[in-house]
Formats: structure tokens, C-alpha cells, sequence
């Protein structure tokens, strides 16, 4: 029996088409795209990010922060000031994402009350949804 493509006895690379999975887990982390629509104007401090994303957590934020700075999409700069601070900021590849992502994040908002209306719909129907 031959080996599959990507898989791991296999002595061939993943084909691009599989790696692209790892570039949408970026687009389809919803920290992710909101970190990056936050540093849009320029650098923010990590406290700044803290408070302009609602219900993100101080770990999830460090998590996201340093999966971004991995992958090229942002940078860390540790400012040697009393008291030192660090900053945050797009990379040009993070402004790309940045421009790309920017009408799926305005689709999402122009569209929060229909979902919210569709949501309350579905989840009042005195039908059970149909199971496969």
C-alpha cells in the first residue's frame, strides 16, 4: 500500500493546497482578524488591544499576539523607557491580510441583526431541527 501525500511516511512535501489550511486557520481564528483590524492605524500597546477587543482574555490575547508575530503578520517592539513597554504593529504581509480581510469584518457587522433576528427564529421553533 502507497503512502498518502502528506502523510507522514510519506517522503513527499504537503502540497500547497494542504498547507493553505494553516493560512486559514489565521482568517478563521476570530482573535486573529480582530488583533488585525485593531493595529489598522498604526502601533497599539498590549493594554490599548486589551480594551479595544470586548471578551478576549489577557492569555488569549498573548496567545494570538505571539501566533501572529510567528507567522509574519505583526511585530513586537520592547521600547526601553521607564517603565518599558512593548508595542504592536503590522508587518507589510499583516497589512495585506489586513486589506483582504476587511470586507468580510464589514460584512459582519452590517449583518449582526440579521444574524441575531435568524438566530432568535430558528432557536424559537417548536419543531425540533431535522437530524441527518
Amino acid at each position: 500500500m502507497g503512502a498518502v501525500q502528506g502523510d507522514a511516511r510519506s517522503s513527499e512535501p504537503p502540497s500547497d493546497a494542504c498547507r493553505t489550511r494553516v493560512v486559514l486557520d489565521i482568517v478563521g481564528d476570530k482573535w486573529s482578524l480582530l488583533v488585525v483590524r485593531h493595529l489598522r492605524d498604526g502601533p497599539r500597546r498590549f493594554t490599548e488591544l486589551k480594551r479595544a477587543i470586548d471578551g478576549i482574555s489577557q492569555r488569549m490575547l498573548t496567545v494570538t499576539l505571539r501566533s501572529l508575530e510567528r507567522d509574519g503578520i505583526l511585530t513586537r517592539t520592547v521600547h526601553n523607557v521607564m517603565p518599558p513597554h512593548v508595542s504592536y504593529e503590522l508587518t507589510e504581509m499583516g497589512l495585506t491580510l489586513r486589506k483582504a480581510t476587511a470586507p468580510l469584518l464589514e460584512w459582519s457587522v452590517a449583518h449582526l441583526a440579521r444574524i441575531d433576528d435568524a438566530r432568535s427564529s430558528y432557536d424559537a421553533r417548536t419543531d425540533p431541527p431535522m437530524t441527518s
